[in-house]
């Protein structure tokens, strides 16, 4: 069975001394894992479009117990992230996410489309990295089909208060006047959102898909929002990200 498909090389694996396993994250059939054999005329094409980061065509066969790429054509290359290194790690972590959280053999456009306007934004550097970030994070997250309720209040409805608690085990808000935290002996960790905070992580799921890195906020505001949305991806999927963590110390690093 052929399969025509478009998608971003997120992962790839070195097999034998020569092929490799990529993982490609596609509109049309989400999460493929597939081999790609290098020799015969196609090697130098292949070579190109199966490289991490790389948005291709591909012409991939699906065997009996693999897929194997037998064409590979590149349309877009995100070759600078490699020239900076918290943005180079950064994209790691958007595709290591993006394995674990689009779906595998259905169709995954939204995913991909989140996936190439960020590695789009983070290489050009026209955005901060942790608008990108939270973007990515929580926009990621409600695909998958786990998005919060920003609306209101979980308990009297408010909308808008100086400071709202998000609680990122249960997914909601409450505002400051029904947040209780000594209500039980073990009550859940709650981030405390200033308003720019709250308005720009509400932005990240209920905006329009061509506004939603259309936002700036206070680097108050920006490091609250940064907070509250990788807590929510950790805390939901009960996991850490080993991208992750060397995003964080390329990060601090980069700061001294």
């Amino acid at each position: 069975m052929k399969i025509d498909a478009r998608g971003l090389v997120v992962m790839e694996k070195r097999v034998g001394e020569s092929d490799r396993l990529v993982t490609l994250l596609t509109a049309e059939k989400g999460i493929l894992r597939a081999f790609v054999h290098f020799s015969g005329r196609a090697r130098g094409s292949r070579l190109s479009a199966t490289r991490l980061f790389t948005y291709s065509r591909f012409t991939i066969y699906e065997g009996r117990d693999s897929y194997i790429i037998d064409d590979a054509q590149p349309i877009e290359v995100f070759f600078d992230l490699r020239k900076e290194i918290s943005r180079l790690s950064l994209a790691q972590y958007f595709c290591e996410l993006s394995a674990v959280l689009a779906p595998q053999g259905s169709e995954a456009d939204g995913f991909l489309r989140l996936m190439l306007n960020a590695m789009y934004f983070l290489q050009k550097g026209t955005h901060p990295e942790g608008i990108i970030k939270s973007v990515v994070e929580m926009r990621m997250m409600s695909l998958a089909g786990y998005m919060p309720d920003l609306v209101y209040c979980a308990k009297c409805r408010c909308y808008e208060a100086d400071t709202m608690f998000f609680l990122p085990r249960s997914g909601i808000i409450l505002c400051g006047d029904c947040f209780q935290p000594s209500e039980s002996q073990n009550p859940e960790p709650a981030v405390a959102l200033g308003r720019g905070a709250m308005t720009a992580l509400r932005h990240t799921i209920y905006a329009d898909f061509g506004k939603m890195f259309s936002f700036r906020v206070s680097p108050k505001a920006e490091s609250e929002l940064a907070e509250t949305s990788e807590r929510y991806v950790l805390e939901t999927l009960g996991r850490g990200f080993g991208t992750l963590d060397f995003y964080h110390q390329m990060s601090s690093a980069k700061k001294i």
